[in-house]
């Protein structure tokens, strides 16, 4: 639920997220999905692509009304449904007795259990130029009418907390109490994060700020990192190039080693800043993830998020 407390979206310079931003999102998503190809689906179907009632699923989803529909096939990423003129997609993480991070082994003989059952669910994405419904078993458990209500209360620079859904390599999703939420892998942490499965996992509790809300689609934009302030805004004040500073092995490269700083901020340690016999070994074998070195200030270029590092030599 939303937290009644609103921030200046100034305060922390909220950009304004245009539909670019969104489709990236989309493709990101797209990449990562599954193939909608059905393992295994009971036989009957009344309902077939061309008898689909869009009137009839744009106005559950308008009145956020829960409906029950039958299982009649699953794939990989989650349930297959049917009912009288209706059709959808359940994404396993919005089946409630679903387990977290469930192997892969054991994803097959969760989801076949539901072939023939009937679940209450509310419709969450209506796309009917993409003949796309999504719907959640998740989102029913709030009621009727909720999603509405959440709308109203979710806007731009409102803190809210919500529970984490799925987390994929493009962002993680989080249920906002019947209305889901991405939190792009770029709005995690303002260093850079490879992998969100290593920051975040799935039915953990987040405070997050809301960016962007488009009722229409149901798309809501969040993030984590902007409830703490930019650790970029004022480094070029507290450090100057020649300046050294523990900091934390966090990846490495061929071409080098990123380190981040005690203020979160990460930079490379290019391998031309090294010593001519480390800079010709496996980096793998001179740095460890976690390892603490000493770092000299190269250059900082705080607009374009660009910090420069050099290794400073062991006495």
């Amino acid at each position: 639920m939303a937290d009644k407390n609103e921030i200046e979206e100034n305060d922390f310079g909220i950009p304004e997220l245009d539909e670019g931003w969104w489709n990236s999102v989309l493709s990101d998503e797209s990449a990562y999905s599954v193939e909608p190809k059905v393992i295994n689906c009971k036989p009957c179907s009344q309902t077939s692509a061309g008898n689909i009632n869009w009137a009839c699923i744009q106005e559950l989803f308008e009145k956020d009304e829960v409906v029950l529909l039958q299982v009649q096939g699953f794939n990989r990423g989650g349930l297959l449904v049917q009912g009288n003129s209706i059709q959808g997609f359940v994404p396993i993480s919005h089946v409630v007795d679903a387990p977290a991070n469930i192997p892969e082994e054991e994803r097959y003989h969760f989801l076949e259990g539901y072939v023939g059952k009937s679940l209450y669910l509310k419709i969450i994405e209506c796309e009917p130029s993409s003949e796309r419904v999504v719907l959640s078993e998740r989102a029913a458990q709030a009621g009727q009418g909720k999603r509405k209500e959440l709308f109203d209360s979710l806007k731009p620079g409102v803190i809210a907390c919500g529970v984490i859904t799925n987390v994929t390599d493009f962002g993680a999703f989080v249920d906002l109490g019947g209305v889901e939420g991405l939190i792009h892998v770029s709005e995690i942490s303002w260093g850079r994060v490879e992998k969100p499965t290593e920051v975040l996992r799935i039915g953990q509790t987040v405070k997050v700020i809301i960016l962007q809300v488009q009722e229409e689609n149901s798309r809501i934009a969040l993030s984590i990192k902007r409830l703490t302030p930019n650790p970029w805004d004022g480094l070029q004040e507290i450090y100057q190039p020649g300046d050294e500073v523990a900091a934390t092995i966090t990846s490495i490269m061929k071409f080098g080693a990123f380190a981040r700083l005690p203020e979160g901020v990460e930079g490379l340690i290019h391998v031309s800043s090294m010593p001519p016999e480390m800079a010709k070994s496996d980096l793998r074998k001179a740095f460890s993830i976690g390892q603490t070195v000493q770092v000299k200030i190269l250059h900082i270029d705080a607009e374009r998020r660009r910090l420069g590092l050099g290794l400073v030599s062991e006495e």
